[in-house]
């Protein structure tokens, strides 16, 4: 009984002092936008073209650090429904389109050190609200919409300026998203799915993962301990849902305060940065928002007298992870 009633206390001790999710609403992004896309290059988010009443070609960075924007250079092609990667620490913009019927196949590289953008070799396939994730130093390319739902995958290695075709995905879609946990990668979600297929780049061979709970696409999606967390998105524009790679399931989140789709995620410190988007998927008609909001999936209270200097405590319920 002694045993149990401490547990317990150790429990609500535990909830008092804050550990649990948390949102924090940060400083608005200049440029207010929906369908752009956002890249993390040494703790700094760049916010790159998308569309408010016509394509951009705005780049925009943000550093958590001090809650600040600056404004850069221009991206030479502005454009919508853009995805972005970075590869040791240059930016590539890949794709997207100009609003009204045409798509690219344009790749941009952006140098956030000289704050300068070169041309690069062009995708296979011209196509706009795609996505692409980063695996051994290559951009691979899913997806998206080229007057019909694309199933291309396409592959950009930025150390010899070319591009491969690669096996297709099972299910073509567009304003999907995609992320990496220990070198698969997984494409989720899309315009009216619930969809998860998982892609091994050394085999160039797909599987399925457990569908997604709602249909959802223009999601905001980041990486936390091998962690997927899907953010916000045209359907469920407030709901923040995870999946665990390891154990195929879903669980629902903590809310975004802002509820958006079309907004971008990229990871600092283990925090998720939320950035723009806005509330309607018409293109013709946006309503994009300038909110940033962090999102911490461990949010970390102040050490309580009783711990000790460890970061991990095992208990009768669990495991508490205490970050400094």
């Amino acid at each position: 009984m002694l045993l149990i009633a401490f547990t317990l206390i150790f429990m609500v001790c535990l909830d008092s002092f804050g550990l649990a999710e948390e949102w924090v609403r940060k400083a608005n992004m200049p440029t207010p936008r929906v369908t752009f896309s956002a890249s993390e290059v040494n703790g700094i988010i760049y916010a790159i073209g998308g569309w408010r009443g016509s394509p951009l070609a705005n780049v925009e960075a943000y550093d958590p650090g001090t809650d600040t924007w600056l404004r850069k250079t221009d991206m030479p092609t502005p454009r919508t429904g853009v995805t972005t990667s970075a590869v040791n620490g240059i930016i590539y913009a890949i794709g997207g389109g100009n609003g009204i019927g045409a798509f690219y196949s344009a790749v941009e590289a952006y140098d956030p050190q000289t704050d300068t953008w070169s041309k690069r070799a062009d995708m296979i396939t011209a196509r706009g609200f795609l996505t692409s994730s980063v695996y051994n130093g290559k951009i691979y390319v899913f997806g998206g919409w080229r007057g019909s739902f694309s199933s291309d995958v396409e592959v950009y290695d930025p150390a010899t300026d070319t591009w491969t075709k690669k096996s297709d995905m099972p299910t073509p879609r567009h304003i999907l998203s995609s992320a990496v946990v220990n070198g698969k990668i997984y494409v989720i979600g899309g315009r009216g799915l619930v969809q998860v297929e998982v892609y091994d780049p050394v085999t160039d061979e797909w599987s399925r993962g457990k569908n997604m709970p709602f249909p959802k696409d223009s999601m905001a999606i980041g990486v936390i301990h091998g962690i997927i967390y899907t953010i916000g998105g045209f359907s469920r524009m407030w709901a923040v849902e995870a999946y665990d790679p390891a154990t195929d399931t879903w669980v629902e989140k903590l809310r975004m305060p802002t509820q958006r789709g079309s907004a971008c995620a990229s990871v600092v410190n283990n925090r998720i940065y939320i950035v723009g988007g806005g509330v309607n998927a018409n293109l013709s008609s946006p309503l994009p928002e300038g909110v940033v909001e962090a999102y911490d999936p461990y949010r970390a209270p102040k050490r309580p007298f009783w711990f000790d200097s460890e970061d991990k405590h095992t208990t009768l319920w669990g495991e508490a992870k205490i970050k400094n």
